[in-house]
């Protein structure tokens, strides 16, 4: 009985350390298998092949590179953003919100959906003048019911159904057998958030609005003839109500009209003068169709899509001070590209090109990364930092991103194709068609994740070998005499609990092997267990260390963690 018992114990130790002392699941989870390993309760190959053999492992890392592929080009964010529109009050905000969100996060992975939608959503808030606390979590929840909705909507569901694959075939589920339940609880989770987010929900300021950004640029943005702003007007367009930025006038063909009305309509080639903060150039940027007007830009030696936005102030020994920007041949001399300035907080009249450079004034330039450590220390600046994620998105490619994606989707739905091939070339082809490039997706791939579910599963395959499985099932079904649904609502309410003490990938992986030896104890299918820590392990909505999109949406909502308790709880 000993392999039990220490069995029993490192899974309990292991989720007090991970509740109470926020310890790295991964990390935890590896410490149990060594030592389990140690004592001989689990053979170390069986373990380790369990584990990291498991082909749900190659499919995450595939759908990894797959959204990061939707991420780079923009291929999804300037759609959403479009689709969002104004909202008529804060109920309507939240729902334009979160079903997009929700559709989204039923094929592609929650975490790359948050990320690209959080700076849509801050933007979009502050836009129409909503609170973002009011919209951050209700983004978070949206994604994690979202994903409950089909087979590929969260990893953890993936591992799940490739375990039952290997120990049940016959009970295994479809790519959309668990919509049955994830649709209905999906609605049903929005409508709650709804009707109660006015009470539930805080009205605070994010943690980065203390340290607001005060420097403004003055930066002009150039309309291709190719764009397809081309005919807009400029409400539709979306570029009336900037947060932090305001288009000041715009030059066409020498003509400077000034007192700009909503309705104007942009014409190729128009030159767009806008006065706004750093956060705003990089929106501008992002927006297809609009480049910054400066053609220097063009000339620089690196690709476009490996710049980066950089500031840098100009020093009192620079030997550009006291000419233009244009005199001084910047681009030769540094390979870099002055896209706007900034000066004592005051718009600097005039194009790019033609501003006197005076000592304090802040660039900011289009640069390779290596501009940083290059001039540093150089007596020509006074600083040099990189602005976080403005590398241009490759809008040229987000096409072929978008019909990749949706093959990936439907070859997905094909019982013949499966999600492990349908991933795998759509990984592929994002790199072939250098949407993503090698060391994007390299990045893009959350080694954490991966282990936690290698580690967890190896896990599971001590529990199976040691007897805990059995031992713990036989105890649960003491407790309610042999009934299946007892031990079903048992093993829901056992795996919600953890799930929200530690991670839904760990609470999962650890009661997996307990509700396959209940079923087969009772003589019933596994799928309704298996679907059951699916949907339980999917809802971790009551703290932010639940799932990782709650803790994402932590600081940038303002929110406490007793906030996440009050709504996600009941929720």
């Amino acid at each position: 009985m000993w392999p039990i018992y220490l069995t029993l114990a490192l899974t309990l130790g292991a989720i007090v350390a991970m509740a109470r002392y926020r310890l790295s699941p991964d990390v935890v989870l590896f410490a149990c298998l060594v030592v389990l390993i140690a004592t001989g309760v689990v053979n170390a190959n069986k373990a380790i092949l369990e584990g990291f053999g498991n082909s749900a492992i190659a499919t995450l890392c595939a759908l990894f590179i797959v959204a990061e592929g939707v991420r780079q080009t923009g291929a999804i964010s300037y759609v959403v953003q479009r689709l969002l529109g104004q909202p008529k009050n804060r109920i309507d905000a939240q729902m334009r919100i979160m079903v997009p969100t929700a559709i989204m996060s039923a094929f592609i992975n929650n975490t790359p959906v948050v990320g690209m939608m959080m700076p849509i959503v801050d933007e979009w808030g502050r836009k129409w003048k909503i609170s973002v606390s009011h919209l951050m979590m209700p983004l978070s929840y949206a994604t994690i019911l979202g994903g409950m909705c089909t087979l590929i909507g969260t990893s953890t569901t993936l591992v799940l159904n490739e375990k039952l694959k290997s120990i049940a075939p016959e009970s295994a589920i479809g790519m959309y057998d668990i919509a049955w339940i994830g649709i209905p609880v999906t609605i049903v989770g929005i409508l709650f958030i709804m009707v109660t987010s006015r009470w539930l929900l805080p009205d605070r300021k994010p943690v980065m609005d203390k340290l607001q950004e005060v420097r403004e640029y003055t930066i002009e943005m150039l309309i291709a003839s190719h764009s397809p702003l081309v005919g807009q007007t400029i409400e539709s367009a979306g570029l009336r109500h900037l947060p932090g930025a305001y288009l000041v006038e715009v030059d066409r063909d020498n003509d400077v009209i000034v007192a700009v009305s909503p309705q104007t309509r942009l014409e190729a080639n128009d030159r767009l003068i806008f006065v706004g903060v750093v956060e705003s150039v990089i929106d501008l940027q992002k927006i297809p169709g609009l480049t910054p007007a400066t053609n220097q830009v063009f000339k620089l030696d690196s690709p476009r899509s490996q710049r980066v936005l950089i500031e840098a102030v100009v020093s009192n020994t620079c030997p550009l001070v006291g000419i233009t920007i244009r005199e001084a041949k910047f681009r030769t001399r540094y390979n870099a590209a002055v896209i706007a300035v900034g000066r004592n907080g005051e718009r600097v009249a005039g194009k790019v090109g033609d501003i006197e450079l005076f000592p304090g004034d802040t660039l900011l330039l289009e640069a390779h990364p290596s501009f940083v450590e290059l001039h540093r220390n150089s007596r020509d600046f006074f600083l040099v930092s990189a602005v976080e994620n403005s590398t241009p998105l490759r809008h040229d490619k987000a096409w072929i991103a978008q019909i990749l994606l949706l093959g990936m989707i439907i070859a997905a739905g094909f019982e013949s194709f499966g999600m492990l091939k349908a991933s795998f070339v759509a990984a592929v082809l994002m790199l072939v068609t250098r949407c993503v490039r090698v060391e994007e997706a390299r990045r893009a791939i959350e080694l954490p994740v991966i282990l936690t579910i290698g580690f967890g599963l190896a896990l599971g395959e001590a529990m199976r070998s040691s007897g805990t499985d059995l031992f713990v099932a036989k105890n649960m079904m003491s407790l309610v005499a042999d009934s299946p649904i007892g031990t079903l609502a048992i093993i829901y309410l056992l795996t919600m609990v953890m799930t929200n003490l530690i991670t839904a990938k760990a609470a999962s992986m650890m009661i997996l092997p307990i509700a396959l030896a209940t079923a087969a104890n009772l003589g019933v299918s596994a799928t309704p267990y298996v679907i059951a820590i699916m949907i339980s392990a999917a809802c971790s909505l009551a703290t932010p260390i639940g799932y990782q999109t709650n803790l994402m949406v932590l600081g940038p909502g303002g929110y406490r963690y007793e906030d996440f308790f009050r709504m996600g709880g009941l929720l």
